[in-house]
């Protein structure tokens, strides 16, 4: 992990080590080391308060903020990722859980119901920035009492947005889109707008 300081390039003629993500999430780390990425992580000191957005704007906004928080502090010809991912349901955004009755009450209320999922992603470099979001759609299953219970005591749901991650377990009956998307980090989407901007995976 690059410490919080500006950072100076050496690299010019290989740009695909010029990638930073400014994210902490170790799933998003891991969805671009499988995809064949090389990065560095540099989170954001940016303030995430946000009020009065639907849930595309605020994954939007919040993907933007943190992009040019990290941005600028670093070398120019770095390319930056800035992700966020809410859950919407019912009308209302569900963040991470604050507390295990928090994220009880999240999950119970979701149970056998459809909710969407939104994913900003924002690139910046020196010459342009890109910001977009992806949706999809998430079923829950019927979860019963005791398995709320004892994923909670897991941890797990205490730092994803809506309380769960669809990689943990039995706890999604179907979805519409993209799975990584769901995760955290819509690869697919995001490998097509890196590849416009000239950054690839490492061969």
């Amino acid at each position: 992990m690059i410490k919080d300081r500006r950072v100076v390039w050496h690299g010019e003629n290989s740009i695909n080590n010029m990638l930073i993500l400014a994210s902490k999430s170790p799933r998003r780390q891991e969805i671009l080391k499988k995809y064949g990425y090389d990065f560095e992580v540099l989170l954001s000191n940016a303030n995430e308060n946000v009020e009065n957005l639907s849930a595309k704007n605020t994954v939007e906004y919040l993907s933007r903020i943190k992009a040019l928080s990290v941005y600028e502090r670093v070398n120019e010809n770095y390319v930056v990722i800035g992700a966020d991912t809410v859950v919407e349901f019912d009308g209302k955004i569900l963040g991470k859980p604050k507390t295990q009755t928090e994220a009880y009450d999240m999950l119970k209320s979701m149970i056998g119901k459809s909710h969407n999922v939104y994913t900003g992603i924002t690139i910046v470099t020196k010459d342009k920035r890109i910001t977009e979001s992806v949706l999809s759609t998430v079923k829950f299953n019927n979860l019963s009492e005791e398995f709320i219970l004892e994923y909670i005591k897991t941890g797990s749901p205490m730092d994803k947005a809506g309380a769960y991650g669809i990689q943990d377990g039995n706890i999604v009956e179907k979805y519409n889109g993209s799975y990584y998307n769901i995760v955290g980090l819509p690869i697919e989407r995001l490998s097509e707008i890196l590849f416009s901007f000239g950054v690839t995976p490492k061969k």
